[in-house]
């Protein structure tokens, strides 16, 4: 195989001189956002809604999925330490094109999210102290949310990282409050489900719902890397925060899991309202501490879109300063930080808002649309994330020493494999579940949402590298080292 060719810059696009980027993340500040960016307290009752057998689905998929998928982004992370993360990866082994495409998705991804999670943040309020808000009010408070969301984004990174080493903090405490308040009711009243070794065994013949659902909560290892020159020591501290958070993970998520289930009846466990209610199973109902616990829940939704959009709007900038995005997403703050790909992102969101506060009556409609499209465009880069370890090691053999998936070539196939059969799964899972009648009520404007989103891509990626008058064949970074070398779909469950 021809080793590939550096791309030179053209029209200045890396030739202007860039803010100087402070490296402000430790070790400590990489496994925090690294737990903030996967650990997610709201889809916790998702997972409960399995049953006691939910132990051993968390089990399977963490052996089977997280484990392969930390090692590869490790591999990546220390081989490869360069702003931008995924896309500076994807660009090595795929050329320009697809590392355009992957960065897009990785942005506009976000870009829909956070409508919905916003819109979630108000639903929560509504439940709680709201009752009689319109879906227009509701919309407002939520697009105030994102324009503070941009207005954090664009500050420093210290900054920044204040917000999600505090979400993780948070997430530490309720997960922990739940777990514990868990196990001690169960001590005091008895466990309020059947436990047994039987009954936590996974059921394979419901893997087709539970296997997205779970795969969905374990993916961003990849995230931190976005800021690598804002790391203080990339290499050795994305390959630490990688293997400490991946435990942080397993342990919390199976707790939060178990808590819930010792906690509330599974008939009772509510998708939306199942955490204030095992508050209030825990505490009592005339407690306070459920309104606490549940607003620092609500702050997750915050440090979560604070959190992802760090990194996304990072890897955007170096793809528009390398040609490949439109070259309004390079711009930067004095301080390092991205401008115009937070700016732009919270427009898109601000617009579909407007849209659900406008022409939408039911809050829920918008909502499961919104994150069921959203979800499936998240998943799309880690179709060539994951296999581009393997063209990598072919490509760049002697690359400098770094971490390497254990077990030689057999090792890092099988990871491959297994990381990338669990993405493929999931997202054909996400748009049809076999068994079950295709509800077109639903997976047609999913389909359609999905659908436009790629192809705005596709017309944003082709006039962005005609500008920049660049190949799409494979290259390296032109200014750095050149590499020669149940009848239930899961959105419902995740609902």
């Amino acid at each position: 195989m021809s080793n590939p060719t550096p791309t030179p810059p053209s029209n200045g696009l890396r030739s202007g001189a860039r803010p100087t980027k402070k490296r402000v993340m430790g070790p400590l500040d990489v496994t925090l956002f690294t737990v903030s960016a996967i650990l997610v307290v709201d889809q916790l009752t998702a997972s409960a809604s399995i049953g006691v057998a939910a132990i051993g689905w968390w089990v399977l998929t963490i052996v089977l999925f997280l484990v392969p998928s930390g090692l590869i982004t490790a591999e990546l992370a220390t081989a490869y330490p360069e702003q931008g993360g995924i896309y500076a990866w994807v660009r090595r082994a795929y050329g320009r094109r697809w590392a355009a495409r992957t960065t897009y998705w990785y942005w506009v991804n976000v870009a829909l999210w956070m409508p919905s999670v916003y819109l979630l943040f108000t639903g929560v309020l509504v439940g709680l102290f709201w009752t009689d808000a319109s879906v227009f009010a509701q919309s407002m408070v939520a697009i105030v949310m994102v324009w503070v969301t941009v207005l954090v984004g664009t500050q420093t990174l210290s900054v920044g990282k204040s917000v999600t080493n505090a979400n993780a903090v948070i997430k530490a405490v309720v997960i922990l409050t739940i777990g514990i308040g868990g196990i001690v009711l169960t001590v005091r009243h008895g466990a309020a489900n059947p436990f047994g070794v039987a009954k936590m065994l996974p059921d394979l013949g419901l893997a087709k719902v539970f296997l997205p659902v779970l795969v969905y909560q374990l993916l961003g290892f990849e995230l931190v890397s976005s800021m690598s020159d804002e790391l203080k020591d990339p290499r050795r501290d994305v390959l630490r925060g990688i293997f400490r958070s991946a435990g942080i993970l397993s342990v919390f998520y199976i707790l939060g899991t178990v808590g819930i289930l010792l906690s509330m009846p599974l008939e009772k466990i509510g998708l939306t309202e199942g955490l204030v209610e095992t508050f209030k199973a825990v505490f009592g109902d005339d407690s306070i501490w459920p309104w606490i616990l549940g607003l620092g829940v609500v702050a997750t939704y915050f440090g979560n879109m604070v959190t992802w959009s760090l990194g996304a709007n990072r890897s955007a900038v170096e793809a528009a300063h390398d040609g490949e995005l439109p070259p309004m997403l390079r711009s930067e703050t004095r301080r390092g930080a991205p401008l115009w790909a937070f700016v732009i992102s919270g427009v898109i969101a601000t617009a579909v808002l407007l849209f659900a506060g406008i022409f939408i009556k039911t809050q829920d409609n918008l909502y499961f649309a919104l994150f069921a499209s959203s979800s499936a465009i998240f998943l799309l880069p880690y179709l060539l994330l994951f296999p581009a370890v393997l063209r990598l090691r072919r490509l760049d053999p002697e690359r400098p020493d770094s971490f390497r998936v254990p077990g030689g070539r057999l090792g890092v196939w099988a990871a491959v494999v297994l990381a990338t059969g669990s993405i493929l799964a999931s997202l054909v899972l996400f748009l049809w579940t076999p068994g079950v009648a295709v509800e077109w009520s639903y997976t047609g404007p999913l389909i359609g949402i999905v659908v436009v989103a790629i192809a705005v891509g596709e017309v944003v990626v082709r006039r962005s590298l005609r500008r920049s008058g660049g190949s799409s064949q494979a290259a390296t970074h032109p200014d750095r080292a050149p590499a020669e070398r149940r009848d239930a779909k899961p959105m419902e469950i995740m609902r």
